[in-house]
């Protein structure tokens, strides 16, 4: 047709611009065409959305650089060198671009199934809701599930779905939700974030995801807070984050596996007591001589001042034994906790690693004592103090421990938090006797907190955990109702700060959502399984800058990060190099040697890392008179920690193949069930349509048919004019489905019929011409509709529209109100009870009968 309108009809599924028309003429609509119409679109608005998404990035300016970029250390190479190490890492890197290629096709086609499976059930619900109202309704009542208003809908769960995958790949969202929310929040939000969004606790890729997230909050909070003394010892979101966090399954199997014992042969001596506080011992003394003399000799005072206590001759004699065994047994509970360094989980010695660090750069002249002071002051108080005063809360005991031991216990918890800090006993100076334990151990206690700092980063596994994460055809999130109705409402409290900007994904999927629902009753609280997708692609080297952007508040803490990067990158490419000084790495040397090079990439990072390096140095993160000491023993820690190259790089590349196969296979899968949807498409819109029951005496509604009187109208207006008619409205209203052809109409409406029945909602067309216009609609295929705009004495429409039946009832599931015909805006709701009586049979079946 001539003058159909383009860009009326939207595909409504995804929010890129694009608009589709179906423009074929209506004599040459086939099957073929009408099966592709569907996928078409869809891939038309994927095409859109992928274009959008690959965009160039521009960092953070002319002296910032993705992040990305630099942690894939075992993709890089050497192109002069031909050994097996290059060759492995060669095919590394080419595997890896197929991945991300298939990867992105994959993306597409699920895309699509997702597409047509909505409208699938669009039709299927119109369906019901056409013929089976009533009886669906009794039966509901039958059962009495009042479900209804809690329980989220199909679109719901799918925008709850996309919600969840972005707060969980992009970690810095929560970062900066835990940061703003309050003391009362913070608990329910942990929660959610430990044991639900990163749930999977023995499982890398939630691990590295919420270390990540650690790692924001840790650097906001360096950077904002002026007393490092309190930083972690305070009570703070951040601090109750970190006592969390240990309380995962790994945490915990570390505290059964290394305090269990000593706790359990501590609490099996009820009646031993060490308690060594002068004016309780005085107590304890004064009662049990009452008790074993009946009453209390005139010279002995019921209660004293503890100054009088620890002077008591008697008092003392007590103490000296018990302070003996006290400082044995604080010392043998220390030796076990020393000696299982290596037990310690990876993200809690991480975790002391980014505090340790932080703590150096933050403040230069911090000594060697303060800066694990502070490792201390999230390693023990925070992990294992805790579960030592509190053993049956950490599943340590099967039953509270006795008055005795429980004291026991807390003497060595504050002695080890002693040994972490520097000890001040004003407030407990009967704690002073107890300091030649701190004295003699703190050395090794300094040894064994700089241990805990000694693994690796994790970034180079984090673009693995990605490429693995490819592999997975669902990623399956089982939370609760009032779990996504909390984190919608912080959310939603918070949007000005996590989602600045118009086009930030979060605020689109937020406001498409509308307000968070409130919290449901318990009985209501249903738990779900909650499919994780994106609705937008992200390429997998945009992965780790999705991690640090934007929200970051910390950009020297990304650009140092960076910058130790590219220099482990460096060394690994030019092993050589790591003799490049007599004190250590000379990073000048480095950087220089690499950017003269023949290789393009070690020139480009050579370049770069020589300006980072300038940029660290000029904000006095770094010191080039001491030869950048404090960034050079860093990526030597990160050499040391990194294991053999080759190794690694075949390790991954066998990995890597297995993911490439699972994607591969997906995809044939895809292929698929892609034509069986769109096979099942056609077949619903058809049975939609009624197609299979079309009789000669089906009649439309709001049509007269000549010869047989039979009149109708929506909203009980007046139809348009028979054929013959003379002036007025009198235009043809005959259904004129040819036998056998499957087209039915066209049926004719004067515009002011739709006008009074509420079809139209707004019109442009002048009072004076709105009796000689009038609107055909034809169906050419099951579930495809044409509207076109007529003038009385012309034979070539105004304008045409085509319509799916499913595109109306996605609009009407977005609560799009109005249909624009350039001229005219329809009703959607009334537009579509129109043509559901116009072009489906009327029987007591209804549509589907």
């Amino acid at each position: 047709m001539t003058d159909r309108q383009n860009g009326m009809v939207q595909s409504y599924g995804y929010l890129s611009g694009a608009s589709t028309t179906n423009s074929n003429n209506n004599n040459n609509n086939n099957n073929n065409t009408n099966n592709s119409q569907v996928v078409t679109r869809a891939v038309a608005a994927a095409a859109a959305n992928n274009h959008h998404s690959s965009r160039s990035k521009a960092g953070r300016g002319s002296k910032r650089y993705s992040v990305s970029a630099f942690y894939s250390m075992a993709a890089e190479q050497d192109n002069e060198v031909e050994d097996d190490l290059a060759q492995a890492q060669r095919q590394l890197r080419e595997l890896k671009s197929k991945i991300s290629g298939q990867s992105k096709k994959n993306f597409v086609l699920e895309r699509d199934v997702r597409y047509l499976d909505s409208r699938i059930a669009l039709l299927i619900q119109n369906r019901i809701a056409l013929a089976e109202q009533t009886e669906m309704a009794s039966h509901l009542e039958e059962h009495g599930d009042g479900d209804d208003d809690v329980y989220p809908d199909d679109r719901k769960l799918q925008q709850f779905g996309n919600l969840f995958f972005i707060l969980q790949s992009e970690p810095r969202h929560i970062a900066t939700l835990c940061r703003l929310v309050s003391l009362s929040e913070i608990d329910t939000l942990l929660q959610t974030v430990m044991f639900t969004l990163y749930g999977n606790q023995y499982e890398s890729r939630e691990e590295h995801l919420l270390l990540t997230m650690f790692q924001n909050v840790l650097a906001a909070q360096f950077e904002t807070s002026t007393e490092f003394g309190s930083l972690l010892r305070a009570n703070t979101p951040v601090s109750r984050m970190m006592t969390t966090y240990t309380r995962r399954g790994p945490g915990q199997s570390y505290l059964k596996s290394t305090l269990a014992e000593k706790i359990t042969n501590l609490v099996e001596h009820k009646d031993l007591n060490l308690e060594i506080n002068p004016l309780k011992v005085y107590e304890q003394m004064v009662a049990q001589i009452e008790q074993d003399s009946g009453s209390l000799p005139e010279d002995i005072p019921k209660s004293v001042t503890p100054e009088i206590a620890a002077n008591n001759p008697d008092v003392q004699a007590i103490i000296q034994p018990r302070l003996k065994m006290l400082m044995e047994v604080a010392e043998s509970f220390l030796m076990t906790i020393i000696s299982s360094v290596d037990d310690v989980p990876y993200g809690i010695r991480w975790i002391c690693k980014q505090i340790r660090s932080l703590t150096k750069r933050k403040n230069p002249q911090a000594s060697e004592f303060s800066v694990c002071s502070m490792i201390g002051g999230f390693f023990f108080l925070r992990f294992i103090n805790p579960a030592i005063v509190t053993p049956r809360a950490y599943m340590l005991l099967d039953n509270a421990p006795g008055k005795y031991p429980r004291r026991t216990l807390t003497l060595i918890a504050k002695m080890l938090q002693n040994l972490a800090n520097r000890p001040s006993y004003a407030k407990e100076a009967y704690m002073l006797p107890t300091n030649p334990f701190v004295e003699d151990n703190k050395s090794r206690i300094n040894k064994f907190l700089n241990e805990l700092c000694e693994v690796s980063d994790f970034y180079e596994s984090l673009e693995m955990d990605q490429y693995m994460a490819l592999s997975k055809k669902d990623i399956l999130l089982n939370i609760s109702l009032n779990e996504i109705f909390n984190t919608l409402t912080l959310v939603q409290k918070h949007m000005d700060i996590i989602a600045p900007k118009e086009k930030d994904r979060i605020r689109i999927l937020m406001t498409e959502m509308g307000p968070a629902p409130s919290q449901v009753a318990r009985k209501d609280n249903k738990t779900i399984d909650l499919s994780l997708f994106s609705r937008w692609e992200i390429p997998i080297q945009d992965l780790t800058t999705a991690l640090m952007s934007e929200n970051n508040i910390t950009q020297n803490d990304i650009l140092y990060m960076e910058t130790k990067a590219i220099y482990v990158q460096l060394i690994r490419s030019l092993p050589h190099l790591s003799n490049s000084g007599a004190l250590g790495l000379d990073l000048d040397y480095i950087a220089e040697t690499a950017a003269t090079t023949k290789d393009a990439q070690l020139v480009r990072k050579g370049i770069k890392v020589k300006d980072m390096l300038r940029e660290l140095d000029d904000m006095g993160i770094i010191d080039h008179r001491d030869r950048y000491k404090l960034l050079v023993e860093e990526i030597t820690q990160e050499l040391t920690h990194l294991g053999n190259l080759k190794e690694k790089v075949l390790l991954e590349l066998a990995s890597l193949e297995s993911v490439f196969k699972t994607i591969l296979d997906h995809n044939t899968y895809l292929r698929g069930q892609l034509e069986s949807y769109k096979a099942y498409l056609q077949n619903v819109r058809i049975q939609s349509s009624g197609a299979e029951k079309q009789t000669k005496k089906s009649v439309g509604i709001g049509v007269q048919v000549s010869g047989n009187g039979t009149h109708g109208s929506i909203g009980g207006g007046q139809m348009v004019g028979g054929a013959g008619s003379n002036g007025g409205s009198g235009y043809a209203g005959h259904n004129h489905k040819k036998k056998g052809s499957g087209i039915q109409g066209p049926f004719k409406f004067s515009h002011s019929q739709l006008e009074k029945d509420g079809v139209i909602s707004q019109s442009t067309v002048p009072e004076s011409r709105r009796p000689n216009i009038y609107f055909a609609f034809t169906s050419p295929l099951p579930g495809t509709f044409i509207i076109a705009m007529h003038f009385k004495g012309r034979d070539k429409a105004i304008l045409e529209m085509d319509l799916k039946l499913d595109d109306l009832l996605e609009k009407q599931q977005d609560n799009v109100d109005l249909l624009d015909l350039e001229y005219v805006g329809l009703n959607v709701s009334k537009i579509l009870q129109l043509l559901n009586k116009t072009f489906v049979t009327r029987n007591k079946g209804g549509i589907f009968s």
